[in-house]
């Protein structure tokens, strides 16, 4: 049984331990013809990779991406394109440190998925929480930006944004919300003035050796109308799974998501009117630009929470291997809030999932 891999048409199988040698993914169902470079891949890794504030991980990882097949070019074409053939991604790892948790290698970190793991396999690579480290992300991303590849030639202008919307009990004002913002800060925060209060608020976090969860927002534009299927392959039905994927992700909404709980029937009907070209003009977006499983042609819209994570200073109840009662604190290098790297990853997940989908409705009405 195999389940390191998602996606249908568009599929991405992921590899690699957080110690081992190298984290890589394999991208099969890429359509042909389609320019890319490990440069347009390298621009989201560089995003994602850790060691760039004090506020995530000090792990200093490169994350140069290379690819290893399903490219090609000679001297007749212009750009490197893809084949249509199976295209490999490896990602070295090269500042790995796994004497940092010789000392916990017999024992459970609460909150971390030490014992389930040990529980179904016998076995368990606890270096950095092999396969169950948050750095089986990178290859994610790699994947991610080739979905992006595919978005862009289907429908140009299509964009997949993210941004920090929470960290702990401090929320943005949306009224302040920027888009440039987000990369003139830390955080991929799109406030300015709540970025400034989150650096002082975090460092005291980090500072105690602790740590807090965030709320990550994600937003696709230029996505048209039909994408998805009712029921079993519903479009949010498919970003909630693979929003839920992501390490340490707690619970996903699409829209207003669990604010509609309060909402009367006729605050949370997205109205319609006559548009451009006979095209509905949605007067709001409660639904997040899904309805029945299918797209609207609306923002698309989805939000995750991602949970404190759980290698923090502070000693923790728990027990080792043979059963035996315990405390256990972490050393090594974390991240206070890894739902700040959490962004580009949801970006990524959300790109992949329409790229599939995209191809799924082109296969099956044209």
């Amino acid at each position: 049984m195999s389940f390191n891999s998602f996606g249908h048409l568009f599929r991405v199988t992921t590899f690699g331990e957080s110690h081992g040698p190298a984290m890589g993914c394999v991208v099969d169902g890429c359509p042909p013809g389609i320019p890319l470079a490990e440069a347009d891949i390298q621009r989201d890794l560089d995003r994602r990779r850790p060691g760039q504030s004090k506020f995530v991980s000090q792990r200093k990882e490169p994350d140069t991406v290379r690819i290893l097949s399903g490219v090609f070019q000679d001297e007749r074409m212009k750009a490197q394109v893809t084949t249509g053939t199976p295209i490999a991604l490896l990602i070295e790892n090269v500042d790995a440190r796994s004497k940092d948790y010789a000392d916990i290698r017999d024992k459970f970190r609460p909150g971390h998925a030490d014992y389930t793991y040990w529980a179904k396999y016998g076995v368990r690579d606890y270096r950095g929480g092999g396969r169950q480290s948050a750095r089986e992300t990178a290859t994610r991303v790699a994947a991610g930006a080739i979905a992006r590849k595919i978005l862009d030639s289907l429908y140009r202008r299509v964009s997949v944004r993210g941004a920090l919307v929470q960290i702990g009990s401090q929320s943005i004002e949306r009224k302040r919300w920027d888009w440039d913002e987000v990369a003139r800060n830390a955080f991929f925060c799109p406030d300015k003035k709540t970025a400034e209060s989150w650096t002082e608020y975090l460092e005291g976090i980090r500072k105690k050796g602790s740590s807090i969860g965030a709320v990550i927002e994600v937003v696709a534009d230029g996505i048209p109308a039909g994408l998805g299927a009712p029921i079993y392959a519903k479009l949010d039905g498919d970003l909630a799974s693979a929003m839920m994927s992501i390490n340490a992700v707690k619970g996903v909404e699409i829209g207003d998501g669990f604010a509609s709980a309060v909402l009367s029937g006729e605050e949370n009907a997205d109205e319609m009117r006559k548009g451009k070209g006979g095209k509905p003009k949605f007067l709001s977006n409660h639904a997040g630009g899904i309805l029945g499983g299918i797209s609207t042609g609306q923002p698309i819209v989805a939000r995750f929470v991602v949970k404190p994570t759980s290698s923090i200073l502070s000693p923790r109840k728990t027990i080792d291997i043979e059963g035996a009662e315990t405390e256990i604190f972490t050393k090594g290098r974390h991240d206070p809030c890894v739902g700040i790297r959490a962004v580009p990853v949801g970006e990524a997940m959300m790109a992949c999932v329409l790229a599939d989908h995209a191809l799924r409705h082109r296969g099956q009405v044209g």
